[in-house]
């Protein structure tokens, strides 16, 4: 076995002599453990994670669908972007939500604005679709569906070949399709990315590179 163990372990003794977890020699990617704990994954807001390092091509057409859940007004869910301006940008910024795309002509947004800043924002699960068909982008929150006008309807394709980055990137990474650059904090669970009738459920322990990212649990609550 190669892999870490996704639980919570307490009260270890060896040869009658408790262990003391409070204070480690050394630490890595382990996080306290929850009174109470949701499915879904735990993004604590230093970091990304990181999916499909051969690069996630969007072309013309993907369905993204994805639960969040914070209360924190501003971070990155997710971004595909290419060496070129190709890209697609999920974020959320003073309690909007925004999904941009470009298809190389130029970049159109799509904002889901609440009658409250805070209102998505209020540590409850909330559903989010994101779609993109040709030239063509809607965003749908909690049934809310928003869409846009784009000129640019000869440019249909997003040409993108980098990996998938979700509630944040690295500093060396560009972004096309992201004005913020605040990690998100937070849960995020079921993130699916559909073409046509092939849908791939997202499974973040199996990520390439993952900072500041718990994949198998949630808090129950925010404290």
């Amino acid at each position: 076995v190669t892999h870490s163990i996704p639980a919570c372990i307490g009260s270890m003794t060896i040869n009658s002599k408790q262990l003391d977890n409070e204070s480690p020699v050394s630490i890595f990617a382990v996080n306290k453990c929850y009174v109470t704990a949701q499915d879904g994954t735990f993004f604590d807001g230093s970091g990304f994670a990181a999916l499909v390092r051969e690069g996630y091509k969007v072309r013309s057409d993907v369905n993204i669908t994805l639960e969040f859940r914070t209360t924190v007004v501003h971070g990155v869910l997710l971004g595909v972007s290419s060496a070129k301006v190709d890209a697609i940008g999920l974020e959320i910024v003073n309690g909007k939500v925004l999904f941009h795309v470009n298809n190389g002509a130029g970049r159109i947004t799509a904002t889901y604005e609440p009658r409250g800043t805070n209102s998505l924002c209020d540590g409850k699960w909330h559903k989010l679709q994101a779609n993109k068909s040709k030239h063509r982008i809607s965003l749908i929150i909690d049934g809310n569906v928003v869409q846009t006008d784009n000129p640019y309807t000869q440019s249909t394709s997003a040409d993108t070949n980098n990996p998938i980055y979700v509630g944040g990137y690295p500093a060396d990474v560009k972004q096309n399709c992201l004005t913020s650059k605040s990690s998100f904090h937070g849960c995020l669970r079921n993130l699916v990315l559909t073409k046509g009738q092939q849908a791939e459920l997202f499974d973040f322990s199996r990520a390439f590179d993952l900072r500041g990212v718990f994949p198998h649990s949630c808090p129950g609550a925010e404290h």
